[in-house]
């Protein structure tokens, strides 16, 4: 009988991401569907910055998977999410929407060390999962105010966690990075495909048609 295309593995990304998605296409993993799901990401009362990137990655996952379980297609796929959170200390800081919140986070990230938290989740089509919580360590330069206002009128904090982006302008901020790069724009590589690779999708074999 001859293999249908599910079997032969599917990738699906829960998030909207432009970055995971080109983070995953640069080890060869195009996903094949992407799904923006919406959910509520305020933080619970008091939650810690670690288990609030578990906990969000964990939802993008099962809202994916509701959405996608009774699709003959794409049933059969694997749901990629994850979530990725900035810290100074037990203060989770916003995705950034307004430039006054992107000021405010940048002044505060400002000749200090944070922390960020990118958990991935990887959902089997039988709605097991497995999880993984990636920590890394930024140190900021002391940034003027003429530096703070030259990035707000870039516009590359809008939508970014804590305010900016490592992987564009912002990178000239950082004095020292302790941890994975790629966690800290959105997605770790060596742990997504780990855990892709670990249920069952033929990650090789991608490589391989591309060669």
């Amino acid at each position: 009988m001859a293999k249908s295309k599910s079997a032969l593995g599917r990738l699906i990304l829960a998030s909207a991401s432009p970055r995971r998605y080109q983070l995953l296409q640069q080890i060869g993993l195009t996903p094949d569907d992407v799904i923006a799901t919406s959910i509520n990401e305020a933080p619970r009362p008091r939650e810690r910055p670690r288990v609030y990137a578990e906990r969000i990655a964990r939802e993008k996952a099962e809202a994916a998977y509701k959405a996608t379980r009774h699709d003959e297609i794409r049933a059969g796929a694997l749901i990629l999410s994850a979530d990725t959170v900035v810290a100074l200390g037990s203060r989770i800081l916003p995705k950034t929407e307004l430039a006054g919140e992107a000021a405010q986070c940048l002044r505060l990230l400002s000749g200090r060390t944070h922390r960020v938290y990118t958990s991935v989740v990887v959902m089997r089509p039988d709605g097991r999962q497995s999880q993984r919580l990636v920590e890394a360590r930024v140190r900021f330069k002391r940034l003027s105010g003429d530096e703070i206002d030259a990035y707000l009128a870039s516009g590359e904090w809008e939508g970014k966690a804590g305010g900016y982006a490592i992987q564009g302008i912002a990178g000239a901020f950082v004095t020292k990075l302790i941890g994975s790069h790629s966690a800290v724009v959105g997605l770790p590589l060596y742990e997504s495909a780990s855990l892709i690779a670990g249920a069952g999708y033929p990650i090789h074999l991608n490589w391989m048609r591309q060669a």
